[in-house]
């Protein structure tokens, strides 16, 4: 109480819950104080809040000795991102190449992507957000709208979009990606084994980037032929 006012005061929590994945989550609790004035004028005001900004680190991941990249790109696509530092419902833009000079024509594929709190991809926790090779599964999610870009930019680019996300109870505010990419020959009809599939909420099926839609369908199955 002031001479000139009755004032209230409270807090107004929020703590976010999973939502379709119980390791991740893709918006920050947050507590708003607020303060109620009450004198002859009824004036009534909020403190604001301040947003989380979720660093991001990536670790690439190749094998034979083709020159795999693993990028992460600005919204439009014209140049790699100079910021690794993301907030909460912003989107990642991930561009995967393969340099193939002096190679046969190859189309590149993403096999599975995992996120973890450590550069070890085998630690846990862990979300594997593309999986079952080629299946961008975190699109499946209620909370996500994560796709495959289509069509390619070319045969030895693949481009796709990933909501933000933190795991659940970390404080550390840092992820690592680990992806593991893979070529076939560029005239090779993609297959379950080497496909890019998106999940399609409009019509609830998978779609492929390219060939036809069948080679999605193992993702629906969680499994898409032998383990490496």
């Amino acid at each position: 109480v002031t001479p000139d006012a009755l004032v209230y005061s409270t807090s107004l929590n929020y703590e976010p819950v999973p939502a379709g994945n119980p390791v991740i989550i893709r918006t920050s609790p947050a507590v708003v104080p607020i303060e109620c004035h009450y004198p002859r004028r009824d004036n009534v005001s909020s403190n604001a809040v301040k947003p989380t900004w979720v660093p991001f680190r990536s670790t690439l991941f190749s094998e034979e000795k083709l020159p795999f990249s693993l990028r992460l790109m600005n919204d439009d696509w014209s140049a790699e991102r100079v910021s690794t530092i993301f907030q909460l419902g912003e989107v990642l833009h991930f561009q995967a190449g393969v340099n193939t000079e002096n190679h046969v024509p190859l189309r590149l594929f993403v096999d599975n992507c995992v996120a973890t709190l450590t550069p070890d991809r085998s630690s846990s926790p862990q979300y594997a957000f593309i999986d079952f090779s080629g299946c961008l599964v975190d699109g499946q999610l209620d909370d996500a709208t994560s796709t495959f870009i289509s069509p390619r930019p070319r045969q030895d680019v693949l481009q796709f979009a990933v909501d933000a996300f933190k795991f659940v109870g970390d404080s550390s505010n840092v992820i690592y990606i680990t992806c593991h990419l893979k070529v076939s020959l560029a005239d090779q009809a993609p297959d379950p084994l080497n496909k890019a599939c998106s999940f399609n909420k409009a019509s609830n099926l998978w779609a492929p980037v390219e060939g036809t839609r069948d080679v999605c369908s193992c993702c629906e199955m969680k499994s898409c032929g032998l383990a490496r």
